[in-house]
């Protein structure tokens, strides 16, 4: 059974937490299947990268890595610059 207070690692607490999980609960599957098709497709991609692509924020797409990762689905690769200038690790699908 999938924990609706446990994404991506973080422990979610209080009423606007907890709300904010049940709302997108049901969008994680196909959040996670659209980063990892876009890094099938594109190949190593940082969290940024992948965000600006699919017109999402950070807050929706970065616990879909961290999910991913954790699952052993996405590895880290090289690191390169985000829009911001900084840098960031790329990940690529598991093989």
């Amino acid at each position: 059974m999938h924990d609706p207070y446990n994404y991506g690692g973080a422990l979610l607490k209080g009423d606007t937490s907890h709300q904010a999980a049940l709302s997108i609960a049901p969008h994680v599957e196909r959040l996670e299947r659209l980063v990892l098709e876009h890094l099938a497709i594109f190949g190593p991609r940082t969290c940024d990268a992948v965000e600006a692509a699919l017109e999402l924020s950070h807050q929706t797409i970065s616990p879909r890595f961290t999910a991913l990762r954790q699952k052993g689905l996405i590895v880290q690769c090289d690191r390169e610059r985000t829009r911001s200038g900084r840098y960031a690790w790329t990940y690529r699908v598991a093989k």
